[in-house]
């Protein structure tokens, strides 16, 4: 499951890097039309993203048991979105034997 889980993770990783470069060069963040950005579902998604990233955020600091690592997070994850919470993934994935358990993975370490 956790070289699995890797494979999950850094295909996240290499996708947002991908599309997010292809948007970059595209057009920029700030240019976005008004139409889009005061259109009700692209609002709606924003919300749904954002209360995503705070609900993995929740996991991330009851991990983390550091004031700094845990603003830090935050701070990744609210600017880079799935970009720092693949990260984050990796980070904790790659600590761990590809035979632990999702135990290992999922509660805070002693």
């Amino acid at each position: 499951m956790i070289l699995f889980l890797r494979i999950v993770f850094i295909v996240v990783l290499v996708s947002m890097f991908a599309v997010t470069g292809w948007a970059s060069t595209e057009v920029a963040l700030w240019k976005t039309p008004r139409a889009v950005a005061t259109h009700p579902w692209f609002i709606a998604t924003l919300f749904d993203c954002y209360f995503g990233f705070l609900t993995f955020y929740v996991w991330l600091a009851y991990k983390e048991t550091g004031l700094g690592a845990r603003i830090g997070w935050l701070l990744g994850v609210l600017l880079l979105g799935n970009i720092a919470m693949a990260t984050y993934m990796l980070i904790q994935l790659f600590r761990l034997p590809l035979d632990a358990k999702m135990e290992d993975l999922l509660l805070r370490r002693k």
